[in-house]
């Protein structure tokens, strides 16, 4: 998000040099900087001891292909805090062991997603209201219905990395 006007005064603000950032929105009232603001979120590809991994389908993003546990990282949550609860929430897993896996700018929503390859043991996924359906898919069958490889899929970049360890 491009603050135009100041969430303290209201003022409407301007373009003032912060050195190294350029331009950037100021509020001569408060005289403070507004830099661009945007969303993050955690993603993590859920894997049990098979090496079979959680696939979820959810209406609102797609009728037709799936994709891993993903949410928003609330105020003052680490990544990691947001990734190990959204895979509670969403499909009732407590994780064994949680493995970074880069972060990847999603353009069309303006959104930081923060990656991460997640272990379990194998057991029933308890879905959320969120959830449309879920299940645990044998990896290498994962591409027949993961969102298509495309730039800013962090889905299809954790898959690669998760299938490259596993085969190394």
């Amino acid at each position: 998000m491009r603050y135009r006007f100041c969430p303290l005064c209201g003022s409407e603000l301007k373009l003032k040099n912060a050195g190294d950032d350029g331009n950037v929105p100021f509020c001569e009232s408060c005289g403070k900087y507004w830099f661009d603001s945007f969303g993050s979120c955690s993603i993590v590809l859920v894997a049990n001891e098979f090496d079979e991994i959680a696939l979820l389908r959810q209406g609102y993003m797609s009728d037709k292909y799936t994709s891993f546990v993903s949410g928003y990282i609330s105020p003052g949550e680490s990544a990691e805090e947001a990734a190990l609860r959204e895979v509670r929430e969403e499909i009732g897993i407590t994780l064994d062991s949680l493995e970074y896996g880069g972060t990847y700018w999603f353009a069309k929503s303006d959104l930081l997603m923060h990656g991460f390859i997640g272990r379990a043991k194998k057991a029933p996924l308890k879905l959320s209201a969120e959830v449309d359906s879920a299940e645990w898919t044998r990896a290498e069958d994962v591409v027949k219905t993961l969102f298509p490889d495309s730039p800013g899929n962090a889905a299809f970049a954790l898959y690669r990395i998760f299938m490259e360890r596993r085969n190394s």
